[in-house]
């Protein structure tokens, strides 16, 4: 059973209408004959809501107890027990009570869409979580309730109910919308005219954008490439801190600005990690980017604005999108920061947002928690504090006229002893207190200009500055290393958890998982080889990258799966630390490799089940279709050969005739079916060229009743570019089927029209049409739809002109006629250089 349809009432506040206009389309529905129930609908004591429930099928709540008090669900069991066609659901934001099957009920529809019910709903702009930020800015309340948008924009249908702000404050005022002791409230807060103003302009525009999506759609599906826009990609630079939610929230919003934006959210590790990193702050970030319909990446890189540069020009990005840097003012002595290098370093083609956010100038922490990797520049700053500067400080202490006495000296170059280790590690605070000691003694230690140390204490105190400054070098350096391996034992174990997360919920493909290897290890290429055994040759099951290697011997890293697996990788040698969670993504390659080959073979196994059914249907056809015109053909012969009998001029003359039909019936079924199976082997190879269709149509009306037909062709539409004789039987079948379920005297339209670079032949009929989910069915091989008669046909005649339709690179789909019937639309390819002008649009449309 086919998946429902979900129709959703947009509105920018409480009170415009939504629940309403579901409750009228109910109705309609009903009065139509459709079997619609209400699965859940709150009235909120709203009278006129409450009236339009009359006469509608609610299904029972689910009663649900929580802390003491009874709280009414939906049951969805039972909606699913009634299996209606249709099932009302009101708010479609709200959070079930605790205790429910589901957390949300926006879960609940997507059961019932699973079900195959078709669902109506209803929301409020404010409740789409990309949304939540711009709406708690402009009406300060943050809404608890959200919605992914991914799962709204999936939804077949999405209808604006728009009410200006004057007109729903008329509303509430009129005691419509909440009772009387809350209206005040209500409209000095959040129905003030400014608010509910910007509130519709976000549902506007973001209608407008839906509007722009089912264009492209329509674009696509006819084929229509006329104009070419490019994809936005929108990389957002995650550091795992508080601020990440607000960058992902902001590039949503951009990305919604244009049609097929594309979200990557990526987090840089460095190969000893990223400690200021909350996992508990990556996880709901993930969560966030996956629910607004993007990508989340995990990519280790020691070079952290290069690494992300190298990944946003690596998936083709348009624009980047980083948060102002968190840092204190006194951290910048350390470097520029991310954002401002990778500012600097983007080309033009590269546009770069620098988000501001609540966390900007708060610190991210001591130095040491952000990580033990000193850096470059750290380091160069430390062999300046550990050699250069211990020599300024000795001149300007020699040029001083007043000593300051050889304690306070040591003080002053243990000082810079301390500071080397802080910024350069181990090396630079030796070098400095070697050379501070020697200095100490030479210049400053009595005698001086001499290596000779006169009396006991001054001994004691160069030999206790060099004791305490390599302690503290050597404290320095070994937190520095435990820091390291702290970090990158939870890089590690970020990774392995992501890795985790997605083979529990199967979302990883092979292709997708060895790109991830690839940009984890930054690697050039990434291949899985395998062989039947140790004598035969390796073959590749899957690659990534330029030049992947044929052999593991050939790679710069290998990774055994087994004894006739290996995951090969290119580009670099890897530290052995790495090769632990190297070994976690080979054994999860094989385990994709295998589940992909399982669903292969479940594909094959469906496809022979269909075979058979065919095979099966065949069978049934000949036993029964086919004989039925041979046994009229064999009676009307034994009835002419009969000596018994003597036939008159007009009798014989019946009788041939019903030769004749049943000749006629006989040949078009046999057509069918050898035309049904080229299609299914493949065996259909169309020869186009460039024809006028009036020159095709009309032949293949030869089968119909003359008067049974309007034609309606210009002569101004263009040529197309088809097979004549593939293009007149499937003409022929749709025109056949048309009449065979049109009305008695009821003429069929077969009329054509150009749109772009398509030409498109309507056939129109005023049968009984066909339900929606019923549309796809008709174009299956052996498929009678309603009660059509044993006999009228094997079911063949729309299987086989689609399949000639396709064939050419047209398309053949239904549709309903405007007052009943059904309405088959063939598109073909307009012949280049043929093309119609284009048409001058209208300034006023509707959506």
């Amino acid at each position: 059973m086919g998946r429902g349809k979900l129709r959703i009432y947009l509105g920018a506040a409480p009170g415009v209408g939504k629940t309403y206009a579901m409750l009228s389309e109910a109705h309609r529905r009903v009065e139509r004959g459709t079997d619609c129930v209400v699965a859940f609908v709150e009235h909120h004591n709203r009278p006129r809501t409450e009236v339009m429930l009359h006469g509608l099928e609610e299904v029972r709540r689910r009663e649900i107890e929580y802390r003491g008090t009874v709280f009414t669900e939906m049951d969805i069991d039972a909606v699913l027990e009634r299996r209606p066609t249709v099932a009302l659901v009101d708010e479609l934001a709200h959070t079930n009570v605790p205790g429910s099957r589901n957390t949300k009920r926006w879960q609940d529809i997507e059961e019932l869409l699973q079900a195959g019910i078709n669902v109506v709903s209803n929301l409020n702009i404010q409740h789409l979580e990309s949304l939540g930020d711009v709406v708690e800015s402009i009406t300060g309340v943050r809404q608890q309730e959200t919605v992914p948008d991914e799962v709204v924009r999936r939804a077949d249908q999405i209808e604006l109910i728009d009410m200006s702000p004057q007109a729903l404050r008329r509303r509430m005022a009129h005691g419509n919308i909440y009772t009387p002791e809350k209206m005040d409230a209500a409209l000095s807060n959040y129905f003030r005219p400014g608010n509910l103003t910007a509130l519709r302009e976000l549902a506007l525009l973001w209608v407008a954008d839906r509007v722009d999506e089912y264009l492209q759609q329509y674009r696509g599906e006819h084929n229509i490439r006329s104009t070419w826009q490019a994809r936005e990609r929108i990389v957002v630079g995650l550091t795992g801190g508080p601020e990440g939610s607000t960058l992902i929230r902001r590039a949503a919003r951009v990305a919604a600005k244009g049609s097929g934006s594309e979200i990557l959210a990526v987090y840089i590790a460095r190969s000893d990690g990223l400690t200021s990193a909350s996992p508990k702050e990556l996880t709901v970030q993930r969560t966030l980017v996956e629910d607004l319909g993007g990508t989340f990446h995990h990519v280790i890189g020691d070079d952290v604005p290069g690494a992300l540069l190298e990944f946003a020009r690596g998936v083709n990005a348009t624009q980047i999108v980083l948060g102002s840097s968190r840092r204190k003012a006194w951290q910048y002595i350390f470097g520029p920061g991310v954002g401002a290098t990778v500012a600097r370093e983007s080309r033009p083609d590269l546009d770069v947002h620098i988000v501001t956010h609540d966390e900007v100038a708060k610190g991210r922490g001591l130095p040491v928690t952000r990580g033990a990797r000193l850096g470059r520049p750290r380091i160069i700053w430390g062999w300046v504090a550990g050699a250069v500067a211990p020599v300024l400080l000795t001149l300007l202490l020699t040029s001083l006229s007043d000593t300051l006495g050889l304690a306070n000296d040591v003080l002053l170059f243990l000082f810079l002893t301390v500071l080397a280790a802080l910024l350069g590690g181990l090396l630079p605070a030796l070098a400095s207190a070697a050379i501070s000691s020697l200095l100490l003694n030479y210049y400053l230690t009595p005698p001086t200009h001499t290596l000779d140390i006169a009396e006991p204490r001054n001994l004691v105190a160069l030999i206790v500055f060099v004791a305490v400054a390599v302690s503290v070098a050597s404290v320095v350096d070994l937190a520095a290393r435990r820091t390291h391996q702290a970090a990158r034992l939870r890089a590690e174990s970020e990774i392995l958890s992501f890795l985790a997360g997605s083979v529990l919920r199967g979302e990883t493909t092979l292709d997708a998982l060895l790109e991830r290897v690839r940009e984890t290890f930054a690697m050039e290429s990434v291949a899985l080889l395998e062989r039947m055994s140790d004598v035969d040759p390796w073959t590749c099951a899957g690659s990534v990258g330029p030049q992947p290697v044929s052999r593991p011997e050939d790679a710069d890293v290998d990774m055994p799966v087994g004894d006739h697996m290996a995951l090969a990788l290119s580009g670099r040698m890897l530290p052995a630390e790495d090769r632990r969670v190297l070994a976690a993504f080979a054994a999860q390659a094989a385990v994709v490799l295998d589940r992909e080959r399982l669903v292969g073979e479940a594909s094959q196994a469906r496809e022979l089940a269909e075979g058979n059914r065919i095979r099966t249907a065949l069978l049934a056809a000949v036993s029964h279709d086919l004989r039925t015109p041979l046994a009229g053909i064999k009676a009307a012969v034994s009835s002419l050969r009969s000596d018994d009998v003597e036939w008159s001029d007009e009798d014989q003359a019946e009788l041939l005739e019903g030769i004749e039909q049943g000749a006629d019936r006989l040949d078009h079924l046999v057509g069918n079916l050898l035309d049904m199976s080229r299609l299914q082997t493949g065996t259909v190879t169309p020869l186009i060229r460039e024809i006028d269709l009036d020159e095709v149509v009309p032949m293949a009306l030869g089968g119909v009743p003359e008067d049974s037909v309007d034609l309606d062709i210009p002569e101004s539409l263009p040529m197309v570019a088809v097979d004549p004789g593939l293009l007149e039987r499937a003409v022929a079948n749709i025109v056949e089927n048309a009449v065979k379920y049109s009305p008695e005297g009821q003429r069929v339209t077969v009329a054509a029209s150009a749109l772009g670079a398509r030409v498109e032949v309507r056939v129109v009929d005023g049968g009984p049409g066909v339900p929606d989910e019923a549309k796809d069915r008709i174009f299956e091989p052996f498929q009678r739809h309603g009660d059509a008669p044993r006999g009228a046909g094997v079911g063949l005649g729309l299987a086989v002109a689609r399949g000639f339709a396709e064939s050419m690179g047209g398309t053949l789909t239904a549709e309903d006629t405007p007052g009943g019937g059904m309405t088959m639309v063939l598109t073909l390819a307009a012949a280049p250089g043929h093309l119609p002008a284009r048409p001058e649009l209208s300034a006023r449309f509707t959506s």
